[in-house]
């Protein structure tokens, strides 16, 4: 059992985002697309019922950033697990049987880490056109490199111990022992991995979501409210604010999450 105070309060901060996300319907005090020009850019609590305030067309605030998190999460856990899956099993072949398969993954890994992420994506969401599709492509597209340089390090060293060489002098298969005997012990470095990765794509989506290349735009996304809360700053500040903090307590929550699991797992840093 973890005693960590960063897994419960990252992990129960996700748990609680999961949660808003599932009932986003029953918990949102309004419709997020409903316009009431009379009621544009008002504060918070001005208006019954909008504790958050409403954004220059009038939409309620907090039923917007409810109905935001499902984009964030979905995400976050679809494009980092295809990712973690993706990069893993390239990083454990690339690690494990070396020669002319570690060549062709390494290189591949070396030309991919070259090209800026961010910019690559943009990119790839430009080609592949707006949506979440899209957007979730263009993540497992560009990250799948930081799992598989990680593992296929990690890989190389498991190989190397005397448990692995006992497997295969028992008679076990290469692939058997890649992934019954390998592929554990090094399953608690890719958790660390796709924890943090979970943040990495919140952000990326975000972005995307800033400069108009996510979702359409009548869909609620933390980006696209803090894109439109900087236009209107000085006469709305709570339409960037509120978004702005979710996503960075979204992020932090992940990454806490992510170090805490690194500190229990990792048994030299428990010394």
């Amino acid at each position: 059992m973890p005693r960590d105070l960063r897994i419960w309060l990252g992990g129960g901060f996700i748990l609680l985002l999961l949660a808003i996300a599932l009932l986003a319907p029953l918990i949102a005090p309004f419709d997020p697309l409903e316009q009431d020009l009379m009621a544009a850019t008002a504060a918070p609590g001005q208006e019954p019922g909008r504790w958050l305030g409403t954004d220059s067309l009038g939409r309620d605030l907090l039923s917007r950033m409810i109905y935001a998190t499902r984009i964030a999460l979905t995400v976050a856990f679809v494009a980092a697990t295809l990712a973690c899956i993706l990069g893993t099993a390239l990083g454990l072949l690339a690690g494990y049987f070396g020669g002319w398969t570690d060549a062709v993954i390494s290189r591949l890994i070396d030309i991919w880490m070259a090209f800026p992420p961010v910019l690559l994506s943009i990119l790839l969401v430009a080609v592949l056109g707006s949506g979440l599709h899209s957007v979730i492509v263009a993540i497992v597209v560009i990250d799948w490199t930081r799992f598989a340089r990680v593992v296929r390090a990690e890989t190389l060293q498991q190989a190397r111990l005397e448990y692995a060489e006992a497997a295969t002098a028992l008679g076990m298969g290469r692939m058997a022992v890649l992934f019954r005997e390998i592929l554990p012990n090094v399953l608690p470095v890719v958790l660390v991995l796709l924890s943090l990765e979970m943040g990495i794509a919140v952000i990326v989506e975000a972005i995307l979501s800033f400069v108009g290349l996510s979702v359409s735009s009548d869909t609620p996304t933390w980006g696209g409210m803090i894109a439109e809360g900087r236009q209107i700053i000085y006469q709305a500040w709570w339409v960037l604010v509120f978004p702005l903090g979710a996503l960075f307590l979204t992020v932090l929550a992940f990454n806490q999450l992510g170090d805490g699991l690194r500190q229990w797992l990792d048994p030299m840093l428990k010394r």
